[in-house]
């Protein structure tokens, strides 16, 4: 039974049931069960975790118990852990206890230790018949990685061709020394000296030559797999829907995607290098037996020793790589979202607390690096200790020969040389084993990403929405997981070609969600969406954005000039649009009182203007684009009563259908009708040249 790491800040549940049906025969992935159970950003509750179980055909037993009743669980069974989170109970011995984590992986803790964490919540799971094993889904192959990548194939057996022929000078070496000693010394031949010196500084110069002619090719095909593939994964990163960001940290995301360079310089440099490991290792096994079998079957007898201690040791081993890659991935969120929210530290004052989890979180990377490194170190002081007494035993054994006239003293000296080859080559094609099954964690990782579903393109309508689209809603209901309460609930509305409509209500009743439903960023749980008549699903989310402009709360600005911004790194952007964005956006001004206007440089994330200004471009970026539907939410929040008045005023005037969601009473005037919504529903609507008076969110009775 092994430890399956959460992917998602909260499937610690799903990760938690997943370990205990593989236990019992039924092998499931995590993305398996993500697309059949969907979840809540907010985690998931013991009675949902008790829904799921049962579904996959499991009996379950919730139960509530002390520490002295923890022998008596059926193993393997879930625990409550630290009030907000659930781990797989693996064993349980008389003083320390097996645990494996979703957040770290698999842990030996004391009693103690365990009675700090434990909350007394049990849930035991016990097959039923309608419990079917199956096992786990084929390997992930490199290509599903990848993605395509040109000329890949070609560059490899290039390399591995130049590697052959530099191991044929590899394997004539030993032969000058033989020959020098059993030929030259022997019969003080000058001249065959002079012959066999000329030949073999011919060889070493084509050697040379030929490994020079492959460390370029290695630096090519590397440097090119390199921009392919992280140019791929990135791509395909971009067109993940966004549920797949809010679900996971940063730093996860980051830690996963530098999986690529792992793989890649096992892909161009490992794998060739195994290649040829082999190849060397049987002609010189050949070679060694040709010589002397007795000699040979020590060195053989060494490298099954070697063999042993690193198969024993790789369990041990991938459990630490993990654990080191999750701790380093927990140090990164921790240090972005650290420099992300250092205003709100420094106003605070709690640059103390802040630094002192930063320092365990960067004790636990250390530790689980100083424990690779000691693995490290003990496996090259098992090699060292293994293929010294080896050859301690081969050179005793070779002397004797000599001594009984079987072998020459030149013959001696070739065959250590060739079982140094053998003997290298084979605990380099041992490591790299490892190496290419350590590489399965890497690429699990990644995974997590290349192999996530991208959002639905399809192909474009033969009917666009007109210029100015109609906004058609039939019994729109959203919630984010099965058993969840309803985040939007059976919302019915209709907007106009060209009307400006302003949803209203109380913080957290769902304004934004139905945004984002209209934007395609969420899916419907149930009902419709039509755009210009459109269904949403099948115009796809491709062809929705490219006619809209959206300001949203959490909008950012990134690195570059204010020009950039507005015309979102267009490389061919219109600097007269976008200085009419700006004006319409009423930030011009402010951009044009700035050393060097449209062209100065805002920092990261805006971080050199202020809320107003930021909000201004922001919205003079949404204009930029010309859209047929405008979608602002909270868009003047940050700006002074002028301003705003002057934004709505402009906004107001525009040929275009428009949504806002806005609590200030100037914005909310400035549409042409009013919904109101409650609890995740529309209840009520208003048009405001009927009834000029503005409806307050909170009040049950209006009338329309």
């Amino acid at each position: 039974m092994k430890a399956i790491v959460q992917a998602e800040a909260s499937e610690c549940g799903l990760a938690s049931l997943a370990m205990v049906a593989s236990a019992h025969g039924m092998s499931l992935g995590l993305p398996d069960l993500r697309r059949r159970f969907h979840l809540s950003l907010k985690g998931i509750r013991l009675n949902q975790l008790i829904e799921i179980a049962q579904t996959l055909g499991f009996s379950t037993r919730p139960l509530r118990l002390e520490m002295e009743q923890l022998d008596q669980l059926a193993l393997p069974c879930i625990l409550h852990w630290d009030l907000n989170h659930f781990v797989v109970l693996a064993k349980v011995g008389k003083t320390k206890a097996t645990i494996l984590d979703p957040a770290i992986g698999e842990r030996r803790l004391s009693l103690s230790e365990v009675s700090q964490h434990f909350t007394g919540v049990a849930l035991e799971l016990t097959p039923t018949t309608e419990f079917k094993q199956h096992k786990a889904a084929h390997s992930i192959s490199a290509r599903q990685l990848t993605g395509p990548i040109r000329g890949l194939w070609n560059a490899l057996s290039q390399i591995a061709l130049l590697s052959m022929a530099l191991q044929v000078f590899v394997i004539l070496a030993p032969f000058y020394t033989q020959w020098v000693v059993d030929q030259v010394l022997v019969s003080a031949d000058r001249d065959l000296l002079v012959v066999l010196g000329l030949g073999f500084g011919l060889a070493l110069l084509l050697q040379v030559g030929i490994g020079l002619l492959r460390g370029w090719s290695v630096v090519s095909l590397s440097s090119r797999l390199g921009l392919q593939w992280m140019s791929n994964v990135f791509a395909h990163l971009l067109k993940l829907p966004l549920d797949f960001f809010e679900k996971r940290h940063l730093g996860d995301v980051t830690s996963r995607m530098s999986s690529v360079q792992t793989i890649q310089h096992t892909l161009t440099t490992s794998f060739v290098e195994a290649m040829i490991d082999g190849v060397m290792a049987m002609v010189t096994l050949v070679l060694m037996l040709v010589y002397s079998w007795k000699l040979a079957l020590v060195t053989l007898l060494a490298v099954a020793l070697y063999f042993g201690i690193r198969a024993i040791a790789y369990r041990p081993m991938r459990d630490h790589t993990e654990q080191q890659l999750v701790a380093a991935a927990k140090q990164q969120t921790h240090l972005l979202e650290s420099l992300r929210g250092m205003q709100s530290l420094k106003v605070a004052g709690e640059e103390s607390v802040r630094r002192s989890t930063y320092e365990n979180l960067l004790n636990d990377t250390v530790n689980q690096d100083v424990k690779l490194a000691r693995m490290s170190l003990g496996f090259s002081t098992a090699s060292q200790l293994v293929f010294g007494l080896e050859r301690i035993a081969v050179i005793w054994i070779g002397a004797r020969l000599a001594l009984d006239n079987v072998f020459s003293v030149g013959m001696l000296v070739a065959y250590l040389a060739y079982k140094d080859q053998f003997a290298t080559r084979v605990s380099g094609l041992i490591d790299k084993w490892i190496e290419f099954r350590m590489l399965r964690l890497h690429g699990e990782r990644l995974a997590d990403i290349v192999l996530t579903p991208p959002e639905e393109h399809h192909a474009q309508p033969h009917a666009l929405p007109p210029a100015e689209p109609s906004i058609a809603v039939e019994g729109l209901s959203f919630r984010y997981a099965d058993g969840e309460p309803w985040v939007v609930k059976d919302c019915c509305f209709t907007i106009a070609p060209g009307e400006s409509v302003a949803i209203i209500g109380g913080s957290g009743c769902g304004k934004t969600t139905l945004v984002k439903l209209l934007l395609g960023l969420l899916t419907p749980s149930e009902g419709t969406i039509r755009i210009g008549g459109h269904d949403l699903h099948k115009l796809g989310p491709r062809n929705v954005r490219a006619m809209i402009g959206v300001v949203m709360q959490d909008d950012q600005l990134f690195a570059g000039s204010i020009a950039d911004n507005i015309g979102f790194f267009d490389t061919d952007f219109d600097l007269e649009r976008i200085e009419a964005a700006a004006q319409l956006a009423a930030v011009h001004e402010d951009i044009a009182a700035m050393p060097m206007g449209y062209h100065s440089l805002i920092g990261d994330m805006g971080s050199s203007l202020s809320g107003g200004q930021k909000q201004r471009i922001i919205l003079a970026r949404a204009l930029y684009r010309q859209p047929k539907l405008l979608f602002l939410d909270e868009a003047t929040s940050h700006l002074d009563v002028t301003r705003e008045r002057l934004v709505n005023e402009a906004v107001k005037h525009l040929q275009l259908t428009k949504v806002i969601v806005a609590h200030r009473p100037e914005t909310i005037a400035s549409a042409d009708r009013i919904l109101v919504m409650e609890h995740g529903r529309i209840v009520q609507e208003v048009k405001l040249q009927q009834s000029p008076e503005i409806p307050h969110p909170e009040d049950h009775v209006l009338s329309a």
